[in-house]
């Protein structure tokens, strides 16, 4: 007997799937374990798109698990905990991030890094230790590992979700990097979902901020309504010249191919270049800038759950919530197309609880 997404486990589930490399999303039967002894159980209010969401359903980074269920930022209300769970009960408010699993053995777990773990499961189109597929956020009930659940402070707002992923992923390299102290100079490279996250934590840290993008008409909005200092036109020469070597430190969120040498040179000696988008090519790293200036290109993933905890709660202290979109879920394949053209300021945010019927 072939066993199907929709009857290898025994809770009925509903979202939307990819089924192949077309991308496009279509309402999607499956199923949920039941919830285990650690596990929570959560209906799902709401999800963020995230642009890694466009890459997968595409398999454009060669790891798609068709049909593929997105999201890795969603936010809900507890319907079940299992019998061991302690720190969460039903009515609380929580969240998923990337990240569903990991060995909790290894040196990254043992130092709240999972994300690192060579054994982590993703939130959707991963092997979960069962052997099924996981699915993501796109869908109307979650069941997780109390491990790998964040709870949502009761002040911010539920459809704040995209902080699980692009709060954390702006928020962890600031931190770990230093690039977090006040009187500091950071560059954050694009203005998307993730460049408008650094922008507004960067700014609650007391960091100065230039916005470095391709296109002027992103100035107004950058240090208008984000509260960036300054604005650099990556194309404009004088521009780049005039902010040579003034940087601390550069966050770089371009999940396109773009190159590092112009970067670089904004950077004060010692200074910190750090990838966070991921292009889907290999990128050229020009040596000689980095030798000539005692300068870093980094990268960084997430962040483990103990981070993303730290993380949601400074974002509620300090009323920080990126700037979304809601959308209902059967407009998810044109807000996929408009994503590819980065028609959003700056998050697309689907309201599962009022639009996903099955």
């Amino acid at each position: 007997m072939t066993i199907s997404p929709e009857t290898e486990h025994p809770v009925k589930a509903f979202g939307y799937a990819a089924k192949d490399t077309s991308g496009i999303l279509s309402p999607f039967n499956f199923s949920r374990r039941a919830t285990g002894d650690n596990d929570v159980k959560f209906k799902v209010m709401f999800c963020g798109v995230c642009h890694s969401d466009l890459h997968m359903v595409k398999n454009e980074w060669g790891m798609t698990k068709y049909p593929v269920v997105p999201g890795h930022e969603f936010v809900g209300v507890v319907t079940e905990v299992g019998k061991e769970v302690q720190i969460f009960k039903i009515g609380d408010k929580v969240g998923v991030g990337c990240l569903v699993g990991s060995c909790r053995q290894c040196d990254n777990c043992d130092n709240d890094l999972e994300i690192y773990c060579a054994k982590q499961r993703q939130t959707y189109s991963s092997t979960y230790y069962d052997g099924t597929i996981t699915y993501g956020g796109y869908s109307d009930i979650m069941v997780a590992n109390e491990n790998y659940v964040v709870r949502w402070p009761e002040n911010l707002p539920m459809e704040a979700a995209p902080l699980l992923c692009a709060g954390i992923t702006t928020y962890s390299p600031l931190r770990f990097f230093d690039l977090d102290k006040p009187g500091m100079h950071i560059g954050v490279v694009g203005l998307g979902g993730l460049g408008h996250m650094a922008v507004k934590f960067a700014k609650a840290f007391g960091v100065k901020v230039t916005v470095i993008s391709t296109s002027i008409s992103k100035k107004d909005e950058a240090i208008g309504r984000l509260g960036a200092d300054a604005f650099v036109v990556s194309k404009d020469q004088e521009q780049m010249q005039a902010a040579a070597n003034t940087m601390d430190g550069i966050i770089d969120t371009v999940a396109a191919n773009h190159p590092f040498a112009p970067l670089l040179m904004l950077l004060k000696t010692s200074g910190k270049l750090v990838m966070v988008g991921a292009p889907e090519k290999p990128q050229e790293l020009p040596i000689f800038p980095l030798l000539m200036g005692r300068k870093m290109v980094a990268g960084s993933a997430i962040g483990g759950i103990k981070e993303t905890q730290e993380m949601v709660d400074f974002a509620a202290k300090n009323n920080i919530t990126p700037d979304v979109e809601i959308i209902p879920a059967d407009y998810i394949n044109t807000a996929m197309e408009r994503l590819t053209k980065s028609d959003v300021k700056y998050r697309f945010v689907i309201d599962i609880a009022n639009s996903l019927k099955a």
